[in-house]
């Protein structure tokens, strides 16, 4: 782990994309600034483990649940989604 000390507008850059940036300090706590491209994900890390755990919970999910879900959700009952009629345009 590398371990840095930063005064208030001092920042740390995370190869060229990612700033992290301390915008204050008070009261023990610290408040940072991060600037990353939209595809690069930042979150608290509590979050971040959160995320991590559903996506597990999602990946463990039985077939028996998912065929279940298509059901309950096909407008047939039986897992099959039927063909729509095409729309037409009023003649106008």
């Amino acid at each position: 782990m590398l371990v840095l000390t930063r005064k208030p507008n001092q920042a740390v850059r995370i190869g060229p994309d990612v700033e992290v940036r301390v915008l204050e300090i008070s009261d023990g706590q610290v408040r940072l600034g991060i600037t990353a491209p939209r595809w690069v994900p930042v979150h608290r890390d509590e979050v971040y483990r959160e995320i991590q755990e559903a996506n597990l919970q999602a990946a463990c999910t039985a077939p028996d649940d998912v065929a279940a879900a298509r059901r309950a959700l096909s407008k047939d009952g039986a897992g099959r989604v039927l063909q729509e009629e095409p729309h037409t345009k009023p003649q106008g």
